[in-house]
């Protein structure tokens, strides 16, 4: 399944590294909503991280909720296990939850492909983006931008006019 430009955001519930579950749900009343599956170990995702923590940061005074998803299979890549998560977290300064998708039913609900695959809802839990945050995971100096083009669009009410790019990263590493 993957989820469309317009459709409403599957709702589910998972741990942070802390144990507190976080839902889509616990948004409600949020302007948006920012999902970014990501992982522990992929070049992509880590050469995007600072970015997309710097977005987190920029836009919490707009109300605007990031949430890190985990969805990798820790069996085969323990780099990405729980434990992996909670060391990593302990260590960085994280302005988001880190979530653990240890079944998988969430990436695959949401239709994620690659780490980082970063999806961006409106108030009302709909689909405006989805892809990479910015066109060049080597060049820090595009801040995230088309991420940031889609929150500014969704806060001012707007479509943005990018809402889909190609996400750029690791495959998610499913269970087998």
């Amino acid at each position: 399944m993957t989820v469309a430009i317009g459709d409403v955001a599957p709702e589910f519930a998972l741990p942070d590294t802390e144990g507190q579950t976080w839902s889509m749900a616990d948004g409600n009343g949020a302007p948006a909503t920012v999902l970014v599956f990501t992982c522990n170990h992929c070049p992509y995702a880590l050469a995007w991280h600072e970015r997309l923590a710097e977005a987190a940061r920029d836009y919490a005074d707009r109300g605007v909720r990031f949430l890190a998803i985990n969805s990798n299979d820790e069996e085969r890549y323990p780099r990405d296990s729980y434990d992996a998560m909670r060391a990593r977290v302990a260590r960085e300064d994280w302005p988001m939850p880190y979530l653990h998708d240890a079944t998988q039913e969430v990436a695959h609900a949401y239709g994620a492909k690659v780490t980082p695959d970063v999806f961006v809802l409106d108030g009302a839990g709909r689909l405006r983006y989805r892809g990479a945050p910015d066109g060049d995971y080597e060049d820090p100096g595009l801040r995230a931008e088309w991420l940031r083009e889609a929150l500014d669009a969704v806060l001012s009410g707007a479509a943005p006019a990018r809402a889909e790019t190609k996400p750029v990263g690791c495959s998610i590493k499913w269970k087998q």
